[in-house]
């Protein structure tokens, strides 16, 4: 069961792989369309240019053998370009006409062709600033005509392609918000599902451990009649009483447990001392308790239940023999109380450090892999806290810290 979680990391670089080369197709597209244009918008400035060079050879020399120009032709090419910002000027730089440009001071369209020398002196500053810039970019076309001084057309991207060549970038965004709301949406509805199953196989484990309790505990109520040594019974109420708490644990996953002010030095103590009389004597448990009173708001039970699943998780991970160290501590910069439990065991895999808390996630030949998936959701959710692997080394030891918030005085 623990490759369950490769194949999910697995689907997931795969949607990701996918969603980025949808995005990459898209923005290849868009890219296509905005060199279209604009291959388009200098095609048809090159027209008027051209129908500017046949006005002026037209004017110039109205006898030169070639024919009759429709010059009214020529000039509803000129007058068609209502969207393309336009600038022609001489040879020298000074501009000779201009069109489309969002002038700073208004003025009727007839104005534009008598040329510069009729804008107002902002105006003017406008449009010499316009050519400055377009002298630097590719946007311009040379107008030869004979025996005159060349012109130059100078043009600037129209508002179309001007937006069009932000779209890829809005289409971008877009497409990663979507994706990203996808994303989270499957990853949240994935995560509801598991807490409902593990908040009914908790309530369902509760409920089938209560009717052998119940009879257990009439039989424990026999034993005396039946001359079993009292010692015996002694330890055998205290695991029918272990199974009655654990019942109860299990019977509080899903639902708000009561919060009460506790000292974690009795919780911790009591963890440490039920575990150390059932593991094995090749294994030593010892614990260092605070000199503090360390008070939290805390469901004893479920934090104790934390502990206990911690020290039997280290005792698994060792080959019989080793330590396992329980230390209790607070920080006082941060108002946190941690509790830090260390191994000497096989350690975990750094890639495996959040993975280990997912439910499913086991390294054991049995088990359903639920215990640190569990643990993580009483402290977090229930105890505002965080459980985390602090350092883990193959081969030698790990431990886990949880961190609870000190009770405010």
């Amino acid at each position: 069961m623990a490759n369950i979680y490769d194949f999910r990391r697995y689907g997931k670089l795969a949607f990701l792989i996918t969603a980025a080369a949808v995005v990459a197709t898209f923005l290849y597209v868009s890219d296509g369309l905005v060199r279209d244009l604009s291959v388009q918008e200098r095609e048809r400035m090159q027209i008027w240019a051209d129908a500017t060079k046949e006005i002026v050879s037209a004017v110039s020399m109205p006898d030169d053998g070639r024919g009759g120009t429709d010059i009214d032709f020529l000039l509803r090419i000129i007058e068609a370009n209502t969207t393309i910002p336009v600038l022609l000027t001489d040879d020298e730089g000074n501009i000779l006409q201009y069109r489309n440009f969002d002038l700073p001071d208004r003025y009727p369209d007839s104005v534009a062709v008598l040329g510069i020398a009729a804008e107002s002196p902002r105006n003017a500053e406008f449009l010499r600033r316009k050519l400055s810039q377009l002298q630097n970019t590719p946007n311009v076309i040379e107008i030869t005509i004979e025996d005159a001084p060349a012109q130059y057309l100078y043009y600037e991207d129209s508002t179309l392609l001007k937006r069009l060549s932000l779209y890829p970038y809005i289409q971008l965004l877009v497409m990663l918000a979507f994706i990203a709301v996808v994303y989270f949406a499957v990853l949240s509805t994935k995560k509801a599902e598991q807490n409902k199953v593990w908040v009914g196989l908790s309530k369902e484990t509760a409920h089938q451990l209560g009717t052998p309790i119940s009879s257990l505990m009439a039989w424990m109520e026999l034993l005396p009649d039946m001359g079993v040594d009292p010692d015996t019974i002694a330890e055998m109420n205290k695991d029918v009483s272990r199974l009655s708490t654990i019942a109860s644990r299990f019977s509080k996953i899903g639902s708000a447990p009561r919060m009460d002010s506790t000292a974690l030095n009795g919780i911790v103590g009591d963890a440490v001392g039920y575990m150390s009389t059932r593991i094995s004597p090749r294994i030593r448990l010892s614990s260092h308790l605070s000199d503090d009173t360390l008070k939290v708001k805390a469901c004893a039970p479920l934090l104790e239940w934390v502990i206990e699943n911690l020290i039997k998780n280290a005792v698994d991970a060792m080959d019989g023999s080793g330590a396992i160290d329980v230390t209790l501590g607070c920080d006082t910069d941060t108002s946190m109380a941690y509790i830090e439990v260390a191994d000497t065991g096989k350690g975990i895999s750094r890639k495996n450090f959040k993975t280990v808390f997912n439910p499913g996630f086991t390294t054991k030949s049995r088990g359903w892999g639920l215990g640190l998936t569990l643990a993580k959701r009483i402290v977090e959710q229930y105890h505002a806290g965080k459980i985390f692997v602090k350092r883990s080394v193959p081969r030698e030891g790990t431990t886990f810290r949880i961190e609870i918030p000190l009770e405010r005085q």
